[in-house]
């Protein structure tokens, strides 16, 4: 009956892109596993599980609707699916978009499926192994202007529209008094998420769509309500405003129910008619069509044994207050970790400079710690996490990606946080019980890997002011109290 098998991985969600762009409801049946492994294989967090099936039933729905015959399985594993599959349609091939990870395309691969190109990003694995091929060094800034004029984005004869590449130096206010946040949409549930809700024994918040429509609703919202304002305060974190003007689109890109296409075309049409600043759109721009394309295009670029990687030799098990917001007397560690908790995200200032500093300074290890975000958050792909956090945030490749470590104390947070004001911890002090744990860290994690260090040019300021302390004996006291409490989920 069938001359072709479609398997939709939970992350191809598209009639428009993958293996579905040329499908024929006439020829082709859609297929999708729901396994058992993938929801208990895991400690994932519910909403983000929650969004990850819904959205995946919603599709196969979406596809009905327009004529396809869909084979939506539940079974023990996606190999366990795909022989049934096999078993009930005969000698015909299976296809598949080219997988969004080394280890399913490893597994997809065994089980003889085909693949077509993945077109979910607007740079091909192949174009961006050809520019990485001739970098010293891979900076994304050089990547993100090529692919400004490679794409035709905010350029007018091969040079930037405004005057500058690059407006990030504007857009780096810190939280905002006596500022009205526009809200967020509330997206409401329907019966697929109800049922979806009853077998996970989770009852999901309002954050998160489940459908394309959704999706698209949220694209509209962000760019009437927020595009305006997000460049700004985008690397702000108020206490009391968990968004900000941040758009919530990442888990709709990450598994297609958006394209980085639909995301450019809505905001530049929008800065065309005047509905936003250069700055604001630049710095949408940079992180849909520069950091995103960027960490995909590196994932596969580094290949897989980077994910292995651990630099600074860090061996803690992963802190309490990972797990439990409540398992630490650092308001702003607790208050960020009860985000990930109901919500599955938090923006990528707290996950940079509060969860990722923290794993950095004490030590945690980093495949511990890549498990665990991998695990939390909404938007979490494999491609998506390994470069972010082997790379960027515990610098366990040794500078390969990042030439610096993202390490901070206390004074940053301060600065660019509202959490400090409410947290028995002074910023100020690194020694003491009431000294910041952000801080006493910070110069203790400098003293212990200053060897590291030493020929880094980009740490010499910080080494000098190391060097400087009268009180570093102190401090390493100190730290030491600080990592053996924060081991024990008491300070």
């Amino acid at each position: 009956m069938f001359s072709r098998a479609i398997f939709v991985p939970f992350d191809h969600l598209s009639l428009d892109h993958g293996a579905m762009k040329d499908a024929d409801p006439l020829t082709d049946v859609v297929v999708m596993v729901e396994s058992e492994r993938m929801l208990t294989g895991r400690p994932w967090n519910a909403e983000r599980l929650f969004f990850m099936v819904s959205a995946a039933r919603h599709f196969a729905t979406l596809a009905e609707s327009r004529g396809f015959t869909v084979r939506y399985l539940q079974a023990p594993t996606t190999a366990d699916g795909l022989g049934q599959v096999r078993q009930e349609l005969g000698d015909v091939p299976i296809v598949c978009a080219e997988p969004s990870s080394f280890r399913q395309t490893r597994q997809l691969t065994h089980l003889g499926l085909e693949f077509v190109d993945n077109d979910f990003f607007l740079t091909s694995r192949e174009t961006f192994a050809q520019w990485a091929a001739t970098q010293k060094s891979f900076v994304m800034e050089n990547f993100y202007r090529k692919q400004r004029v490679r794409l035709g984005v905010l350029v007018v004869d091969g040079a930037p529209e405004g005057g500058r590449w690059n407006f990030d130096a504007d857009n780096r206010l810190p939280p905002p008094k006596n500022y009205t946040w526009p809200g967020h949409l509330e997206h409401q549930r329907d019966q697929i998420d109800r049922e979806v809700e009853r077998q996970l024994n989770h009852t999901s918040t309002s954050t998160w769509a489940t459908t394309r429509e959704g999706a698209l609703t949220q694209l509209a919202w962000f760019v009437e309500h927020h595009l305006a304002g997000f460049g700004p305060y985008e690397d702000a974190v108020p206490q009391d405003e968990w968004a900000l003007h941040h758009s919530l689109l990442s888990p709709y890109l990450n598994v297609g129910l958006l394209h980085a296409r639909e995301v450019i075309h809505a905001v530049l049409t929008a800065y065309r008619a005047g509905g936003a600043p250069i700055e604001s759109v630049e710095a949408i721009i940079r992180q849909v069509i520069g950091w995103r394309e960027y960490i995909n295009g590196m994932y596969w670029f580094l290949g897989e044994d980077y994910r292995n990687l651990n630099g600074l030799q860090a061996d803690r098990e992963l802190l309490p207050a990972f797990a439990d917001s409540e398992a630490t007397q650092m308001n702003c560690v607790s208050s960020v970790v009860a985000g990930v908790e109901k919500r599955a995200w938090v923006h990528h200032i707290p996950r940079l400079m509060v969860l990722s500093n923290l794993a950095l300074l004490t030590g945690v290890n980093p495949q511990a710690f890549l498990d665990w975000m991998r695990e939390q958050f909404v938007d979490a792909s494999d491609w998506v996490m390994v470069p972010n956090v082997i790379g960027m945030a515990t610098h366990a490749d040794s500078g390969l990606l990042m030439t610096k470590p993202y390490a901070a104390g206390g004074a940053y947070l301060n600065r660019m946080t509202g959490f400090c004001g409410g947290c028995r911890f002074d910023p100020k002090k690194r020694v003491g019980e009431d000294a910041c744990p952000f801080t006493t860290l910070y110069w203790d994690f400098l003293d212990r890997h200053r060897e590291t260090f030493a020929t880094n040019h980009r740490m010499g300021q910080q080494l000098a002011g190391l060097n400087r302390l009268v009180d570093l004996p102190d401090v390493r006291q100190r730290a030491a109290e600080v990592l053996e409490g924060l081991s024990a989920g008491t300070v």
